[in-house]
This record gives structure tokens, C-alpha cells and sequence, in this order.
């Protein structure tokens, strides 16, 4: 059995290993893989790995020995899932295995934005400090998260675990979700609308899947609806934020900040609005990218493959 791997750098990029794939099967890896090679690269393959090379119809009617794709996420939206049912092709996806590495990344841009951790640092190794009369110095009012109110858009074991950490820091939950579920331990959450939610949130967090109905759900009228103290993050979909119009409200002082870790293209242009708006944080999609997470990962994708061979498949998208 022929496995290929389209895209395997960002998973590994030399500091796991292949091994647990290996032992399903004739394992070839490439780091990258360019539309224009996937068909050359996969013609022989039975089972096919991506993250996110895209698997478009036209690529799954020239590959004949085909029989699985594997995406190396969660989202999987990169495949065409009903041209590869039509062709009897099994899709399965990796969910739940980054879940407390997102929610770490959540409350470091949150810290970040109370205490500008890292801009103090600078300013001390720039001599700051020693040149000054006191004993200490801030270069920001600094805030406090016990008392704020965070908002999260989304429910599902991230949005729970955001607010589980939120309660614990002292914070106010409220929630927006299109299934109200209670959760043991979060009795104290509010479930509310998505208006209520921008209008009385300190901090909005987005958790939610990107549908129809969440592309674009943060837009020019959605940030004025929102406090000036107001602070985003989004660690979810670049499509859920009209980008020019967070751009437009960072720089118009509409909200105190942004914190991002996906956008609409990556890796942006060069003009991105937002690498030159003002307050606004932007990481490259690193939130799933602990060791800790993609070693679960790893193990999830294998256990995935191994089940399909044994006829016993889990995780199925299509």
C-alpha cells in the first residue's frame, strides 16, 4: 500500500517521526507539494496525506488507485469531499488534538495585551530602567483580567476550555452559540446573542467553524457595535473577520486592539491591511503548533489509516 504524504513540513519539520505511518505502508513524504506536482507525486498512491495542499475534483478523477485522504487538520475544507464520496475515497480529518495549545495561545495574547510583556523586556534591555528615577516604570496603563467580561463565539471543546480558563483567571463568560449546551463546571455562563455579546464584551474570542453564516461575522458594523476597550482575537478562521474592516477600526481607534493567529490567505501579501494596522498582534498560525500537539496529531492521523485498513473507519468527514 502506496502512502503519500503531500505536505508533511509543518507537522514535522525534523523534530517527530514518520515511524507509526511507516509501519502502515510504503511511505513516501514530500515537505511541500505545488498544485502542479500533486497528480506526478500521487499517481501511484493508495492513501493520500495533506494539510493543506488542496484534493480538487479534477485532482481525485486522474489519481485511479486511490482509496483514502487523510487531512492533517481538523478543517478540511481543502478536500472535495462529494467527488471523493462519488469515487468511493473514505475521508477522515483529525479533530480535538490542539484544544489546550489554541487556548494557551488565547490567554498569551490576552497577558500580551494587559501587560505588554514583551514591550517592557525591550524597553529594559534598551536601558530604560536603569535610567529611570523609580523603582519601576510602564509604559501602559496596565489592566487586570479578574472583573472583564470575554465573550466567546463558538462552543465547541475550545470555546469550553477558553472559558474554563477565563473563569479561573476571574472572568466574566458569556457565550454565542448556534446549540446551547451546558457544560459541568461552566454553570455560570451566559448564553446570549451575538449582539449582546460584541456590545458588552471587554475581550471576544472566536471559536466558531467557518460557515455561511460565520464568514465575515466580524465587520465594520459588528466593531462599532463593540466597546473602544474592546480587544479581539481570533485563533479560528481568517474568514470570520472582513479584514480592510478591522484594519479601518484598529486604525480609527473604533477598538483598543486585535490579536490574530489565522487570516483570509496565508501566508498574506506584503499589503495585508493588517501587518501595518495599529494594536493589532498577528502570529503565523501557530496556535495547533506545540510539540505536544502535533505528536497527538501524528498519533490521531496513523490510528486514523490504521482503522480504515482494518475496516473499522473513525473520524470520516464524507
Amino acid at each position: 500500500m502506496n502512502i503519500v504524504v503531500l505536505d508533511g513540513y509543518t507537522l514535522n519539520p525534523g523534530d517527530l517521526t514518520w515511524e507509526e505511518l511507516s509501519e502502515l505502508g510504503h511511505l513516501t513524504v514530500y515537505e511541500r507539494t505545488s498544485p502542479d506536482q500533486i497528480v506526478k507525486r500521487a499517481s501511484e498512491a493508495d492513501i493520500l496525506l495533506t494539510n493543506k495542499t488542496p484534493i480538487t475534483a479534477e485532482t481525485i478523477s486522474q489519481l485511479p488507485n486511490l482509496t483514502y485522504i487523510g487531512v492533517l487538520a481538523t478543517g478540511y475544507n481543502i478536500v472535495n469531499t462529494s467527488a471523493a464520496a462519488e469515487r468511493g475515497i473514505v475521508v477522515t480529518n483529525v479533530p480535538d488534538y490542539s484544544t489546550h495549545s489554541v487556548v494557551q495561545l488565547v490567554f498569551a495574547f490576552l497577558l500580551e495585551h494587559c501587560l505588554h510583556v514583551g514591550e517592557h523586556s525591550t524597553a529594559v534591555h534598551n536601558g530604560r530602567w536603569a535610567a529611570g528615577p523609580d523603582f519601576m516604570f510602564s509604559l501602559t496603563p496596565l489592566l487586570e483580567l479578574a472583573g472583564k467580561t470575554i465573550g466567546i463565539i463558538g462552543f465547541g471543546q475550545i470555546g469550553q476550555q477558553v472559558a474554563k480558563a477565563a473563569i479561573a483567571f476571574g472572568m466574566e463568560v458569556c457565550v454565542h452559540t448556534r446549540t446551547v449546551k451546558q457544560v459541568p463546571g461552566l454553570e455560570g455562563v451566559r448564553f446570549v446573542s451575538f449582539e449582546i455579546l460584541v456590545e458588552q464584551s471587554d475581550f471576544i474570542s472566536l471559536h466558531c467553524p467557518l460557515t455561511p453564516e460565520t464568514s465575515g461575522i466580524i465587520n465594520r458594523d459588528s466593531l462599532k457595535r463593540m466597546k473602544k476597550e474592546a480587544f479581539l482575537i481570533n485563533t479560528a478562521r481568517g474568514g470570520h473577520v472582513v479584514e480592510q474592516d478591522l484594519a479601518d477600526a484598529l486604525n480609527e481607534g473604533v477598538i483598543a486592539g486585535a490579536a490574530l493567529d489565522v487570516l483570509s490567505v496565508e501566508p498574506p501579501p506584503a499589503d495585508h491591511p493588517l501587518l501595518h494596522a495599529a494594536n493589532c498582534c498577528i502570529t503565523p498560525h501557530i496556535g495547533w503548533a506545540t510539540i505536544e500537539a502535533r505528536s497527538r496529531l501524528m498519533s490521531i492521523a496513523s490510528e486514523n489509516l490504521r482503522s480504515f485498513q482494518q475496516k473499522l473507519v473513525v473520524n470520516k468527514v464524507n
